[in-house]
């Protein structure tokens, strides 16, 4: 029998489609196995502020189609000084919770590692972010859904787009990886991604320009990621303005649609599966853990691990790209 009677569960950073799934199978989980469970609001600012609330089952119920969080998110720089976390920690003795459960991205993991090593107190992480970029795990809860998203907007882009004959570069999120541009320009026929991994190796822009849309496309449609190493697509806009002018140049910017609307069918099972067995790991006595999932299967991935390496990004797909596309 696990030790652990109470925990306490929070979503932090920015939200992503199938949080509320997660919430819902840590919650019934952890009550199955006989735990109480303590929502924790707003993130770690709700950790520090004691915004903190028993549920049980009715209070997950009918939320695994929403979007967002029940639960709330906020960014929290308090959280990232020692004093921020005493607080948080002597909120968590006060409402006796035994571990906790955080669902979120790179920074919420980091919070999480810090926190778990000052107070020696069991956590596990789940990934809720749409860009996917946390290593150890395929695909991260909301980017399948965020996914979709993009390729329903290109869908209607590409018909004005194809009217008009002109280029159009559509901004999609993923600052510092470019899984949601190279994947949406797979999944919607555009001609090109300009994503962050390998924009330090060459210039993307002319060998694009110059390799196909010049030569075949009236119209043409390239995903990019919002990156500073790329520039944007504002910024990749004004060299075509510069360097290429007689290019009609359009810009969209999809910004937050891509994190909002009920979570696909994939996120939905992802999630629950994800949140059950983060109540597996604590019941096995795991503790600084990111639920992953690698080839289908439930992993353990250490904090340390999840955080420090990054992602690599599939260059076969790239090669696919440029061939589909020319």
């Amino acid at each position: 029998m696990s030790p652990i009677k109470c925990i306490g569960l929070l979503t932090s950073g920015g939200d992503a489609p199938g949080m509320n799934a997660a919430i819902r199978a840590v919650t019934r989980s952890a009550i199955y196995n006989g735990m109480t469970v303590k929502g924790i609001y707003r993130g770690y600012k709700g950790l520090i502020t004691g915004e903190i609330v028993e549920f049980k089952t009715q209070n997950v119920s009918n939320i695994i189609q929403r979007g967002g969080t029940i639960l709330k998110t906020a960014r929290c720089m308090e959280f990232k000084t020692p004093e921020g976390r005493k607080l948080a920690y002597e909120n968590i003795v006060k409402e006796q919770i035994d571990a906790l459960v955080t669902i979120g991205g790179d920074g919420t993991l980091s919070g999480a590692r810090i926190f778990a090593q000052e107070y020696n107190i069991p956590v596990v992480g789940l990934p809720g972010t749409i860009d996917n970029d946390l290593f150890g795990t395929d695909v991260t809860i909301g980017y399948d859904t965020a996914l979709n998203t993009i390729m329903e907007c290109v869908d209607k882009i590409r018909d004005t787009a194809s009217a008009h004959e002109r280029l159009f570069f559509i901004e999609v999120m993923g600052r510092d990886a470019g899984f949601l541009a190279l994947n949406g320009a797979l999944a919607s026929g555009a001609e090109a991604a300009i994503i962050p991994e390998i924009s330090t190796e060459k210039d993307q822009l002319s060998e694009m320009i110059e390799q196909g849309i010049r030569k075949s496309k009236n119209s043409s449609i390239v995903l990019v990621a919002e990156s500073e190493i790329t520039g944007g697509a504002m910024g990749i806009a004004e060299r075509v303005k510069k360097e290429y002018p007689d290019f009609d140049v359009r810009v969209t910017i999809l910004g937050h649609l891509q994190r909002g609307g009920s979570p696909s069918a994939q996120d939905r099972i992802m999630a629950t599966r994800m949140g059950a067995a983060a109540i597996d790991a604590l019941l096995e006595d795991q503790r600084n853990v990111m639920i992953g999932i690698q080839n289908e299967q439930i992993v353990y991935v250490p904090f340390s691990k999840a955080i420090r390496n990054e992602k690599a990004i599939n260059r076969d797909l790239l090669n696919v790209l440029r061939i589909t596309s020319s």
